[in-house]
């Protein structure tokens, strides 16, 4: 009897401990929020000679720097049989993988976006690849699920597990027009759950995405998601389109209705939520940052930890390569600030991405003018940011194989972002300076 008490009372206050942890806590015993970019131009864009510089100037690898502003997850789209041209043709198969596995061995998630066309895919162009133009409905079926398979197969034999799939792009209206337009239910539900299955026979752990387009319109999700519930449509996760530069109005004016669409979709379908897209105006910068914020504001406030997390479409694509206007880059090369709203925390204001014990600062608040900092176990070169609130990068030194490190913020009151960067890896913590 009394072995079985001391076991009851060490049970129990494990239990107790993890209730208070889980209470106080509540980010750390979730899944990581994901913190992503839609990528596809990357690979072309280095293949004509464009160039990725820091916010110093420093040139360096694109992911490096994304995953400097937090980015933690990336998107690639694939096209069937794509022509060569540099902004609507590319993502084959082939460089899809090469890219993913990329992004994969330096810690980034991987989103397969799948088309199912040779060419872009939305809501005004889902048109069938070339090479299955004459098909039958029949062997459309077909199409669909060897095509996805061959895909995913090709990623996971070389290392690559998708942590999500998309099966089909902003398809409010459906995909393979005509015989999988949304007028036809019946058809898009078999193409629909041809893709899942795919996707499920080279990997049950992939979860699958179905993404409409206007991410705050709540009727048109209501009358999608009604409809492939009553066609036993099967999927994972609802993914968002959110854009208010095409919706033509400000994101004050319906980022409340894309909460509210958010919520009903989590509560009325019992599934996960994602932004897999939205972007704002590169010249814009502000704007654009703050859209950003409330972005991840609303799908992180969605009930049960149902909301995934935000990814950026394109914000590596800057205007004078692709024409694109909604990027995150300015044209000397650089992203701009609004990319910082990535390292914007859940909880606090800044997000802590990696290791907290990669680095330390004290004192705290910052009350004499110096910042010290302490290395803990990083070598080499160590890029050190200070961003304030608005995104602004204020002061960056850098420091070489060193443990200590004392920065000068006499000039700086309020609260503010240290952003370290150390061997592609980025740690971020926030500073109160009196």
């Amino acid at each position: 009897m009394t072995l079985f008490l001391k076991s009851f009372r060490s049970i129990a206050a494990i239990s107790l401990l993890f209730l208070i942890f889980v209470f106080f806590f509540p980010d750390i015993t979730r899944a990581q929020f994901v913190k992503g970019a839609d990528i596809g131009w990357l690979q072309q864009m280095e293949a004509t000679g464009y160039k990725f510089y820091d916010s110093t100037g420093v040139q360096k690898d694109c992911l490096g720097i994304l995953k400097s502003k937090g980015i933690n997850s990336v998107r690639f789209r694939v096209f069937v049989n794509p022509s060569n041209d540099k902004t609507s043709g590319h993502c084959s198969k082939k460089e899809v993988a090469q890219m993913a596995l990329r992004a994969s061995n330096m810690g980034l998630r991987v989103m397969i976006d799948f088309h199912y066309s040779d060419t872009w895919a939305d809501p005004g162009h889902q048109a069938k690849p070339a090479a299955w133009v004459n098909h039958t409905f029949t062997q459309l079926l077909s199409d669909v699920y060897n095509h996805t398979y061959e895909v995913l197969d090709t990623l996971k034999s070389i290392g690559v597990t998708p942590a999500w799939v998309q099966i089909g792009n902003e398809i409010a209206g459906g995909m393979l027009w005509p015989d999988g337009s949304s007028s036809n239910w019946t058809n898009l539900a078999q193409m629909l759950n041809k893709g899942y299955d795919a996707t499920k026979a080279v990997d049950n752990s992939i979860n699958v995405i179905i993404h409409l387009e206007g991410g705050s319109n709540n009727s048109k999700f209501r009358w999608f998601f009604d409809n492939a519930k009553n066609n036993n449509v099967k999927y994972d996760i609802i993914g968002a389109s959110y854009y208010p530069y095409w919706d033509e109005v400000d994101y004050t004016e319906n980022i409340d209705a894309l909460g509210y669409n958010l919520n009903d979709m989590a509560a009325r379908y019992g599934k996960d939520v994602m932004v897999v897209e939205t972007g704002g105006l590169y010249n814009q910068v502000q704007n654009t940052y703050n859209m950003l914020v409330a972005v991840i504001q609303k799908v992180n406030a969605v009930p049960d930890h149902k909301g995934l997390g935000v990814m950026y479409w394109e914000p590596e694509g800057e205007e004078s390569w692709s024409g694109y206007s909604l990027s995150c880059w300015s044209t000397g090369g650089k992203p701009t600030a609004a990319l910082n709203a990535f390292l914007f925390d859940l909880s606090m204001g800044v997000n802590i991405i990696s290791d907290i014990n990669g680095f330390s600062t004290y004192p705290s608040p910052v009350s004499e003018g110096i910042l010290n900092i302490r290395f803990n176990n990083l070598a080499g070169t160590s890029l050190v940011s200070i961003i304030d609130m608005n995104g602004k990068l204020v002061k960056e030194e850098t420091f070489n194989n060193q443990s200590n490190a004392a920065i000068d913020v006499r000039f700086l009151k309020g609260i503010f972002i240290v952003s370290l960067t150390n061997k592609g890896q980025n740690l971020t913590r926030k500073i109160i300076i009196n």
